[in-house]
């Protein structure tokens, strides 16, 4: 059974109560660090960050709409073996599912730490965060959050919000321990904060804050919001599949990929040790070059890039959350993640499957499913 509390916000000022709220948390002694957003000394960008002395929180900046990585991985370097203690960690919707995922990949697990989500506002690109943030400092959070949640839910979003946020029908942190509301809640006077385990329940009641319940006003906001981000998801998904419809097309949709593998290396779910293509299987001897060069009569270099991208495709969009990291990380602003997540959407469907959504659901083709396809294989 969920348990609701109401969150005071001093002041109108959201980030201080979530600083003291994460205070309370470690205060609580059921959790002995916490992995939350820290705004760096060195400059404006917020990265995660491993705080033991709660001091440290009054940089906190949970609502910074900064995503420069998805957290899932972090969260299973903390979790692969015994930490020596507890660990809160604050997270995205898209990276309590990345690392969900993970789990059932063996990467990591749900033991020492207590998962706190928080409702996604979105994030801007790593660029355009940076140039936000310098142009609104030193208040960027503030004007960033007022904005967004002063307006009508699904209103059209700043400019620089990066695709995945967008197009998101996914904003609330289902499977936390601890979710914090902010869609359709009274943001400058409380929010809301609720449990969903037996964890985040004790948590919750050590605390000692006013009971709540949802108001009508956040029901109203989420369905509005998800109604409208789901529209915008499906037309980006059509205007997808035909851009790529066809090797041609597929081939001019990824012509300025270099071969980086930077979209590899930001995914989340994408976890192997060692990628095939980074090592010598790819390696093509000069000689090989000349003659593809000679048969086509052209040959663009580097080669193998949709080779590559239809590798990762079928590796990975089983387990594809949608985080949208993979094209933040691209040189070249190759709409990766809008393709990424169209053939992912398609492959889930197939095999009735939510990457992230029930933790207790097996990731398919892991188990044998005697009446899996049977249309396909002709036993209908």
């Amino acid at each position: 059974m969920a348990t609701c509390v109401k969150l005071k916000v001093d002041n109108g000022d959201l980030n201080s109560s979530l600083r003291n709220f994460y205070r309370a948390v470690i205060d609580s002694q059921m959790v002995d660090q916490i992995l939350v957003p820290l705004r760096l000394p060195s400059g404006t960008m917020v990265m995660p960050t491993l705080v033991d002395d709660p001091e440290m929180l009054t940089t906190a900046e949970p609502l910074a709409p900064a995503f420069p990585l998805n957290s899932a991985r972090l969260v299973c370097r903390l979790t692969r073996t015994d930490p020596g203690g507890n660990i809160a960690v604050v997270l995205r919707p898209c990276e309590i599912r990345a690392f969900i995922e993970l789990v059932k990949l063996k990467q990591g697990n749900f033991d020492h730490i207590l998962i706190i989500g928080m409702d996604c506002l979105g994030a801007f690109q790593n660029t355009e965060y940076l140039r936000f943030a310098a142009e609104n400092a030193p208040d960027s959070s503030a004007r960033f959050y007022e904005e967004i949640l002063a307006g009508e839910a699904g209103q059209e979003p700043p400019d620089g919000i990066a695709p995945a946020c967008r197009y998101c029908d996914q904003p609330i942190a289902d499977n936390a321990d601890i979710s914090v509301a902010l869609w359709g809640m009274d943001y400058k006077n409380q929010i809301m904060v609720e449990s969903s385990t037996e964890k985040g329940d004790r948590l919750i009641s050590s605390l000692g804050l006013e009971s709540a319940q949802v108001p009508e006003t956040r029901t109203k906001a989420l369905k509005s919001l998800i109604s409208k981000r789901s529209e915008l998801r499906n037309e980006m998904y059509a205007l997808t599949t035909e851009a790529t419809s066809g090797m041609d097309r597929l081939a001019s949709y990824f012509s300025a990929c270099v071969n980086c593998y930077n979209c590899r290396v930001a995914c989340p779910v994408c976890y192997c040790r060692e990628c095939v293509f980074v090592t010598d299987a790819f390696d093509h001897p000069p000689s090989r070059y000349m003659a593809w060069a000679r048969r086509k009569k052209a040959v663009k270099m580097p080669t193998d890039t949709i080779f590559y991208h239809l590798t990762r495709l079928a590796h990975m969009s089983l387990a594809c959350v949608g985080c949208g990291q993979c094209s933040n990380a691209c040189p070249n602003n190759i709409a990766v993640y809008e393709l990424f997540s169209t053939v992912a959407a398609d492959t889930q469907k197939a095999f009735d499957y939510l990457a992230g959504g029930d933790p207790d659901a097996k990731p398919p083709l892991t188990e044998f499913r005697e009446n899996e396809f049977n249309e396909i294989v002709g036993l209908d």
